[in-house]
């Protein structure tokens, strides 16, 4: 691995670290307490961002169950959603909807539009992209390097959803599997990628009081609906500016070595360095490329 690579991987992991143990000592040490799961009636507003009516969606503790209730809401499968973001309409990658919920953002659902089939030639080890899933077995695009082999190919775009590789189906698949079969694909050979594109419309704004960004309202102190894969939701309060980053450096180093990016998983990652004062992420993995494709 070239030298400059390795410095730089290693200087990411220990300003992750260090964010890490600022977070505890500003912490007094002591531990909090649990957070409790919401007591009164949350109401969320949602609209499809193709455009459509808005509605509301209420009493669910998952990514899951809350597709299955905006599915509801507008009549349409559950697996007809790609994917949600928050307080836009755009596919807005820097928006999406992962484990926290703030009480006052608005939900766009993204739904199925065009399929499409890419043949691409694979003359680079590195594709340029960054995976992402959304929670219920649908990873799609994240992020596209500028001037990789991908950011030539024009029919590929943020926000597509990967649904199969060379004929197999993926999915069902996590976005690390995904990353490390797109990693593993042999150089100097064509691949085939079924994509399937978020649905497009006119333009649909949100609600007046909704309208602010998310790293606006991050500031406020507001309260959030956090979502979990197992185990209630619960209430908490908005993650402090240093917890933010640190999360934020950890999701980096993720997708520096894996070729993903998963704020819950670097949300675990963080809490569980944070409770032992140290940050997981010190030393590199032996394979420091990782997955990342």
């Amino acid at each position: 691995m070239p030298l400059g690579l390795r410095r730089k991987m290693k200087a990411k992991s220990k300003e992750a670290a260090q964010l890490v143990k600022v977070e505890q000592r500003g912490a007094g040490g002591d531990s909090l307490p649990d957070p409790k799961p919401p007591t009164r009636k949350l109401v969320f507003y949602t609209q499809l961002a193709h455009g459509s009516p808005t509605g509301r969606v209420e009493d669910f503790t998952s990514i899951r169950e809350l597709y299955a209730k905006i599915a509801g809401v507008f009549e349409i499968s559950e697996s007809e959603i790609l994917y949600c973001t928050l307080n836009t309409p755009k596919v807005d990658m820097e928006r999406l909807l992962g484990s926290h919920v703030g009480l006052e953002d608005f939900i766009f659902a993204h739904v199925k539009g065009i399929q499409k089939e890419v043949n691409v030639y694979k003359s680079e080890d590195s594709l340029g992209l960054t995976i992402t899933d959304n929670g219920t077995g649908y990873a799609f695009i994240k992020r596209i390097k500028d001037g990789s082999l991908i950011d030539s190919v024009k029919t590929i775009c943020v926000g597509d959803h990967i649904e199969s590789v060379n004929g197999e189906s993926i999915i069902g698949w996590r976005h690390y599997d995904v990353a490390k079969k797109l990693k593993e694909l042999k150089k100097d050979e064509p691949f085939t990628l079924k994509l399937v594109e978020p649905k497009k419309g006119f333009e649909v704004k949100p609600r007046s009081n909704a309208g602010k960004s998310s790293t606006e309202k991050i500031r406020t102190g507001r309260e959030t609906l956090r979502l979990r894969a197992k185990g209630p939701a619960t209430m908490e309060d908005m993650p402090s500016e240093t917890k933010t980053k640190a999360i934020g450096k950890i999701d980096d180093l993720l997708e520096l070595y894996m070729g993903i990016q998963d704020i819950e998983l670097a949300t675990t990652m963080f809490e569980a360095g944070k409770d032992k004062g140290i940050c997981i992420l010190t030393h590199p993995p032996h394979d420091s490329n990782g997955s990342e494709s």
